[in-house]
């Protein structure tokens, strides 16, 4: 059973906000938890869950997205005094130099006493004579849902005349923050064209009228919103990518639009659902109600891209070649040398992806074991990449977007895996942990845990934090989209492969002598200090130390300085690269001696994994109980053949 729980501040004490998607770091998110108590179990007499991580806000902050990513929209929110911390996701987080259009009613405590509905209609009406808005959305956050004062119903009630106003009923004990999104853009824009509607038994209109029109066919991209994985990026690369194939965007909605835009959604010929977590009920809608078709492929990835291209030419009757000369005319001077020889794909001609995926020395892409976590959309794109593009081995799979749970568990299963459908990080990181992968592509909460695990890590969706926010052009979809997908998730795996070198040359004093690891983990190795072969140590003095915080300040953690023999054993050379030393196996299965240990451990950790599973299988095959350096190097030489 599950029982909604409002959980408290969640500061992590790591000097930032851990969360950016929704009110996921913050104080006030109303997060379920899960007991073992019967349906009958009044939530009052049931424990309180906390947690230091959400994926998703309450689905007032959703709402408070869609309102925040238009012009001419304002939100008027009845919540008390604490739960105006969402401001801060947009102002921080989404770095605008202005703040949400959102008016709270802040009740306190001692306003409960009195009447509350009183105070909602004064602040609505101070809302509207100030901002003037184009269109009112009015809603209440989870703990105002237990007052019920119908701010709503209040504000309808309040005579504006044609001033469109959208009660939102969002239930924050049993939704969250994307599903909140999705149902204010879809109420909005039902409430705005329901006198557009057609009379029944009228025709649908055909995505073919642009044909008959003697014009240009025209789709609208609906689903981008604020504080979404790089949605201003991946719209202005759509939006060229269409354009080089003589098509043009209508209306973008919610990022950018006007309720006046909204209302000339029915001239397009078409709707492109790029984000289904917000825009998939809005499509489902216009297609149901004005005979709209949708494109429901998401233009992430190579093939992807392609797919959506070819849907487009489908839909909407184009010719295959249409725009194809003009796009490789533009992508020329990025073109691939396969490309070059006429012998490429059109992804292949427009990103580099293709290429350089195959181009990099085999054994360091292909086989790369990769664990995916993240909302729907970015999760299902990211495995479909990884394993079909890129060569990776994918071994987890999962998502916290309940809502498409079906689309992640089919893609799971195609992979021969079993998804993992939570809204629980500490799952999640137990799940990362036990399918040892050598690079993870998650959430920023995945980052922290993969920080945690010494696992390189990329973020390909919401929840994130401000350096997933880039000033720069960094799409995720589109040709460009995959050329930044290739470099982020490479990145990643080379930035452990100076790791490695760091390792290898650890003890030259160039290395030692102030380096910190990208991977964060406490403070620079101190650098040997040798002892004065006039002095030598008196053990009666103990162990000299050294504070190794940061800026010289007290940080409890201590070097110890000891000389350094000329050559280490075989055994501290195990120890050094924190390698278990040789110890009994089960029966039956091959142990590893100490020098076998050490010469394993000079090869590359990120191959490292792979090459201990190999010899282990050789060693097995010829019933060999103990793999020394000289059976590590047979399984090399059997492997290479």
């Amino acid at each position: 059973m599950i029982w909604p729980s409002c959980s408290p501040g969640r500061y992590t004490g790591e000097g930032c906000w851990p969360s950016a998607d929704a009110g996921a770091a913050f104080l006030g998110g109303c997060q379920p938890f899960q007991t073992s108590a019967s349906a009958d179990t009044p939530p009052s007499l049931l424990p309180m869950e906390l947690t230091l991580w959400t994926y998703e806000g309450p689905p007032h902050v959703g709402a408070m997205r869609i309102a925040a990513s238009m012009e001419g929209v304002h939100y008027v929110l009845h919540a008390p005094q604490g739960d105006t911390y969402a401001d801060l996701l947009f102002t921080m987080i989404e770095r605008r130099g202005r703040r949400p259009p959102v008016t709270y009613t802040t009740f306190q405590a001692r306003d409960l006493g009195g009447d509350t509905a009183e105070l909602v209609k004064r602040s609505i009406a101070q809302a509207v004579e100030r901002f003037k808005p184009e269109a009112l959305l009015v809603g209440e956050s989870c703990t105002a849902e237990l007052i019920q004062d119908q701010p709503g119903a209040l504000a309808v009630g309040m005579g504006f005349g044609d001033l469109p106003i959208v009660s939102l009923e969002l239930p924050a004990y049993s939704k969250k923050e994307n599903w909140g999104a999705a149902e204010t853009f879809y109420q909005l824009v039902r409430s705005l064209l329901k006198n557009q509607l057609p009379a029944p038994g009228t025709p649908k209109p055909s995505p073919l009228l642009w044909k008959e029109e003697d014009r240009r066919p025209r789709v609208n991209l609906l689903g981008p919103t604020l504080l979404g994985f790089r949605c201003r990026d991946d719209v202005r690369e759509i939006t060229r990518l269409l354009a080089e194939r003589g098509i043009d965007v209508a209306v973008t909605a919610p990022l950018g639009a006007r309720p006046a835009d909204l209302m000339r959604i029915p001239t397009a010929d078409a709707n492109v659902c790029l984000y289904p977590e917000v825009a998939a009920s809005v499509c489902s809608w216009l297609e149901r109600s004005f005979g709209m078709a949708t494109i429901k492929t998401v233009p992430i990835g190579i093939a992807a891209t392609e797919a959506f291209l070819t849907e487009l030419a489908q839909v909407l009757d184009l010719d295959a070649r249409q725009g194809e000369a003009g796009a490789r005319e533009a992508r020329a001077s990025e073109a691939s040398p396969a490309a070059a020889n006429g012998a490429a794909g059109l992804g292949e001609r427009a990103s580099r992806l293709p290429w350089y995926s195959r181009s990099v020395d085999s054994t360091y892409l292909t086989g790369k074991r990769v664990f995916i976590f993240g909302d729907a959309t970015h999760a299902v794109a990211a495995a479909r990449i990884a394993s079909k593009e890129l060569g990776f081995e994918v071994v987890g799979l999962g998502s916290y977007s309940r809502e498409q749970a079906r689309e992640v568990r089919a893609a799971a299963k195609e992979l021969g895996l079993e998804a993992l459908i939570t809204d629980d990080y500490l799952a999640v990181e137990q799940a990362m942990a036990e399918a040892a992968p050598e690079l993870v592509l998650g959430t920023q909460m995945e980052r922290h845990s993969a920080k945690r695990l010494g696992i390189p890590c990329a973020v390909i969706s919401t929840p994130l934090h401000v350096q997933d926010v880039p000033a720069r052009f960094s799409p995720q979809m589109g040709w460009e989209g995959a050329n930044v997908i290739f470099d982020s998730w490479v990145h990643p795996l080379m930035m452990g492969l100076e790791e490695h070198l760091i390792g290898m040359f650890r003890h030259d004093f160039e290395f030692v002598d102030g380096h910190r690891s990208h991977l964060g983990d406490g403070a620079p190795a101190a650098a040997p200090q040798p002892l004065s072969a006039a002095t030598p140590a008196d053990p009666a003095a103990g162990p000299a130390t050294v504070q190794t915080g940061p800026g010289g300040a007290a940080s409890a953690a201590t070097a110890t300085l000891v000389a350094e023999p000329a050559v280490a054993t075989a055994q501290e050379w195990v120890q050094d690269n924190g390698l278990a030393a040789a110890g009994p196996s089960p029966q039956g299965e091959p142990h590893w001696s100490a020098d076998g240990e050490a010469e394993l451990a000079k090869i590359p950790f990120f191959v490292r994994g792979k090459v201990r599973r190999n010899t282990e299988t050789f060693a097995r095959e010829r019933g060999v109980a103990r793999i020394d350096a000289e059976t590590l190097y047979d399984a090399k030489a059997h492997y290479s053949r």
